[in-house]
């Protein structure tokens, strides 16, 4: 009877053991991580897209671009470390052409001082390259210039920058393909390039213009240096 109770519960855990081979092990379900939910930016839902603006909202807007233009150019003009060209001469001036003596309205003597709307102009639409050559009292440790053009004409066009030290030597300071705009905000387009300080005083300013970037004539009515004297 002992030896039949020990088989049988020989058998019984046998029978267990098969069965918990079987069992399913219950896995905890997984949960997605939640989305993070982006705030609603302030700024952007008061925008209204410019095509369902009402008039009153494109004339503010309007206003709005002139006098942030306004501020950057009474910065520009009041600016302290700034001074206007002394004297100015130039590759070619229009009119100068088959023994004609050029009007005076177009000469590069017109951007000298500050901007007034008397300009230079040159005298190629799309041929070749011209400059304008500025010189100023004060020689300056420069750090940027600053052209003025009526409408920004021609501005696409201006193609290097260089500035010339006390010792006569030129100096680029840029070069490139222009990324400056005709300026819809006002009457004029300022051409700026900001640099690094330059270690020598500089006393001249050579602006160059690849004529054919832009298909039209070439003005100027005013340049600018800046820098520490």
């Amino acid at each position: 009877m002992k030896r039949n109770a020990i088989i049988g519960a020989m058998i019984v855990a046998a029978a267990l053991a098969a069965c918990k081979k079987h069992e399913k092990v219950e896995e905890a379900p997984v949960v997605a991580a939640p989305v993070p939910v982006t705030a609603p930016d302030p700024a952007a839902a008061g925008k209204v897209p410019a095509a369902e603006q009402t008039d009153e909202q494109r004339e503010m807007a309007k206003k709005q671009a002139q006098l942030a233009y306004g501020v950057m150019e009474d910065k520009y003009i009041n600016d302290q470390r700034a001074q206007w060209a002394s004297e100015a001469k130039a590759s070619s001036v229009f009119g100068d052409q088959d023994g004609k003596t050029p009007s005076d309205s177009n000469l590069a003597k017109n951007a000298v001082g500050p901007s007034d709307g008397s300009t230079w102009t040159n005298n190629h639409i799309d041929q070749g390259f011209d400059w304008l050559e500025a010189t100023f009292a004060t020689p300056v440790n420069a750090t940027e210039v600053r052209i003025v053009l009526p409408s920004g004409q021609g501005v696409e066009a201006v193609n290097k920058v260089e500035l010339q030290d006390t010792d006569g030597k030129w100096n680029t300071v840029w070069e490139g393909v222009s990324d400056v705009k005709k300026d819809n905000r006002g009457n004029r387009t300022w051409f700026v390039k900001t640099f690094t300080k330059t270690a020598y005083k500089a006393k001249a300013l050579k602006v160059t213009y690849a004529n054919n970037l832009q298909h039209d004539y070439k003005v100027i009515d005013a340049v600018q240096l800046v820098g520490d004297k």
